[in-house]
């Protein structure tokens, strides 16, 4: 019989988040014509996503750019005239108050041309606004709206996550977090996904503890880094596990191997030629591998039943055969 590590320590609870996540909002006041993504699809980063009314934006644009031309050739013109008049005050032709005027007139048209050009990088950002793309590549996660909608700014529009990202944001009991540290592995189990029994079949380690309280719960947020490529592509299923923050080599038996009478616990034993049932006493339940912790009554080195039949009796003779028997904590 041999022994197995058994983690104990305080119980986490929480959700899956990712940890890459964009909730895409309005950026314009128009209506929405079209969401060219579904929940659940893949998206490359740049992939148009939804499409905003961009008439009145274009139109914009096509004004602004009009005026940056006219304030482009206002200023051709009087950076013609500044120079004229400049060669004229040289030959004492024209006074210094004339040419002062000129460069006046030259100056203005200077700042016009630079705000004109301005309002057309406006006007294109605005029109560029009206396409909302993926910012990374990952899956939508929430589609918040349809086309006919009316997207006033800051209206959600869809959201995308980056599967790959995700974490399990846990809350762990204040009067438990003295012995929580970075680094150290948390076994826990995720609703919806396949597993064994009530085992705690996904792993991970603390990565983050947050330094504030919740004020309502008084419990403190633990985000735990998933271990694996088994990473679920939903966000929000509920998981709860336990960080090990002790571990110790202890003797281990399967619920199989067990058999109840009450509040007796017994097992078979393998002594010599005969079965012998055997009383023992169980402590807690290592929910990483699904075995109960043996506090007495099996040693490292006895041989149990995997399987413990009813028809079976004290002391029977029996044949060993691999299939049948193993030892404890195997």
């Amino acid at each position: 019989m041999g022994t197995s590590d058994h983690g104990t320590g305080p119980v986490i609870s929480g959700s899956l988040q990712a940890e890459l996540r964009a909730d895409l909002r309005a950026e314009v006041s128009a209506m929405v014509v079209k969401v060219h993504k579904e929940n659940g699809e893949a998206v490359r980063k740049g992939d148009l996503l939804v499409t905003l009314d961009s008439t009145v934006l274009r139109d914009n644009l096509q004004s602004a750019e009009e005026s940056f031309r006219a304030a482009a050739q206002s200023l051709d013109g009087a950076e013609r005239q500044f120079q004229r008049m400049k060669s004229l005050q040289a030959q004492g032709m024209v006074s210094t108050q004339g040419l002062e005027e000129s460069e006046i007139k030259r100056n203005a048209a200077q700042s016009e041309s630079v705000a004109s050009k301005a309002r057309v990088a406006a006007a294109k950002q605005q029109l560029e606004r009206t396409e909302v793309r993926a910012p990374f590549n990952g899956v939508v996660s929430a589609k918040k709206a349809s086309a006919g909608d009316t997207a006033q700014i800051g209206k959600e529009l869809i959201q995308v996550i980056d599967p790959s990202s995700m974490r399990f944001e846990g809350q762990v009991p204040a009067d438990q977090m003295s012995v929580v540290k970075v680094g150290q592995r948390v076994n826990f189990r995720i609703n919806g996904m396949a597993q064994s029994g009530d085992q705690l079949g996904n792993k991970g380690t603390v990565k983050r503890i947050d330094s504030a309280a919740n004020p309502i719960t008084r419990q403190v947020a633990v985000i735990v880094e998933m271990s694996g490529k088994d990473r679920p592509p939903v966000v929000g299923l509920y998981a709860e596990g336990v960080i090990e923050t002790q571990v110790k080599p202890a003797v281990m038996v399967s619920e199989s191997s067990l058999r109840r009478e009450g509040d007796k616990v017994f097992a078979w034993v393998l002594d010599g030629t005969k079965i012998n049932k055997r009383s023992i006493e169980i402590g807690d339940r290592d929910t990483r591998l699904g075995q109960w912790v043996v506090q007495s009554g099996l040693a490292a080195g006895d041989k149990i039943l995997r399987n413990s039949g009813s028809s079976l009796k004290d002391g029977q003779a029996y044949t060993l055969r691999a299939e049948t028997a193993g030892k404890v904590g195997s």
